[in-house]
């Protein structure tokens, strides 16, 4: 049954280093919360690239490439170059691998904490670096992003870790859910965000044209200069994602990279309106079009169809905005993330075909106090 689902691999070769590696895996269990065949798919394509193993020379050439920070984990313990380009980031991500760091044999690899993947295919040789989101385009091996836990971007003043943990994150708008069923919720769409791309002007104009189907306005972020930066009007105030869940449809854009918000959407029982898919992260393809959320074109030349058909058939809108949080609640859980993280650490520790050797120049890296607040 597993396999069915894997049956888009190109190479049989492919399918056996699956079995090879699922056979070595007592490890955690995705139970009924992640699916396997897709998780473990998604595992092995980004994996592929690597599959006549990672030599040290390979390794040593990324570290000196600079694309990321080092990490070593020996004897069950954590280690990392002294260096950081976003501390939070790196917080977020050690988070999760000291959660299973006694189950993870010795490994080293490189993580990369900017918000762009850094391997494209015409790069050779082909490098192992981990990133949280890709493209087609990019080598890089996935991660989960490290704003489950913290280093998130700062958009809503009121969470001091910018989006705020995961799993706190997720009881707020379980709350916030539960006080905007969707009968009071209102019947229209809803964006509020900065202006990372200009695609998403086609929905700040509609919501001029058409306020009755969109409220969607611009925020400032950190390169606003002017009212230009805002397509001609003062930015508008940043709105809380717990005060999204007041509207039936929330639109999701890529940012520099794939967006931080998609899968907090989800949670308001409200209907999502995702814009392309190119961006990915590990968790997009358990998520289907017009089962969990509406696709949208890149250009949004559907975006005025597509609204007056959820308005006109408003019970189908509904299954597919509870379908959506229910996955969500379900398949994306904090122990799923963690479960993630081991399993891909564990795959990727067997594609290196040496004993990596403990820096001594670099810091060990110890668990922090938990933080709790939102």
């Amino acid at each position: 049954g597993s396999l069915s689902c894997l049956s888009d691999l190109r190479i049989v070769s492919d399918i056996l280093i699956t079995c090879m590696f699922t056979a070595s895996f007592p490890l955690c269990k995705l139970k009924h919360n992640m699916n396997f065949a897709v998780c473990l798919s998604v595992l092995q394509h980004d994996l592929q690239t690597f599959k006549g193993g990672i030599s040290q020379d390979v390794m040593a050439a990324t570290v000196q490439r600079g694309v990321g920070t080092h990490y070593q984990i020996i004897g069950h313990k954590l280690y990392r170059e002294q260096n950081c380009m976003f501390p939070a980031r790196c917080s977020g991500v050690e988070h999760f691998i000291l959660e299973v760091i006694d189950k993870l044999p010795d490994l080293e690899m490189v993580v990369n904490v900017r918000d762009y993947p850094q391997v494209p295919h015409w790069v050779q040789p082909t490098l192992p670096v981990f990133s949280f989101s890709k493209t087609s385009d990019y080598n890089d091996i996935m991660y989960p992003a490290w704003t489950f836990w913290e280093g998130g971007p700062a958009v809503w003043p009121i969470y001091p870790t910018g989006l705020g943990r995961w799993d706190l994150m997720r009881d707020d708008l379980k709350n916030s859910a539960a006080q905007w069923p969707w009968k009071k919720k209102e019947s229209k769409g809803f964006f509020r965000g900065s202006r990372t791309s200009p695609e998403r002007d086609p929905l700040i104009l509609l919501s001029r044209e058409a306020p009755e189907l969109v409220d969607a306005e611009y925020t400032k972020n950190q390169a606003w200069k002017s009212e230009k930066d805002t397509l001609g009007r003062p930015p508008a105030k940043e709105i809380p994602l717990v005060d999204h869940c007041k509207y039936k449809y929330l639109f999701n854009f890529r940012g520099v990279a794939a967006s931080f918000r998609f899968k907090h959407l989800f949670l308001c029982g409200s209907l999502v309106f995702h814009v392309g898919d190119e961006w990915q992260e590990f968790f997009y393809p358990q998520l289907k079009p017009w089962v969990h959320y509406i696709p949208v074109r890149q250009d949004l030349s559907d975006l005025r169809e597509l609204l007056q058909f959820v308005k006109e058939n408003d019970a189908i809108a509904q299954e597919m905005a509870t379908r959506g949080k229910e996955f969500i609640l379900n398949h994306l859980q904090m122990e799923d993330v963690s479960c993630y993280w081991e399993r891909l650490l564990t795959m990727f520790s067997q594609l290196l075909t040496y004993k990596p050797q403990r820096k001594n120049s670099y810091n060990q890296i110890v668990h922090r106090a938990s933080k709790t607040e939102l």
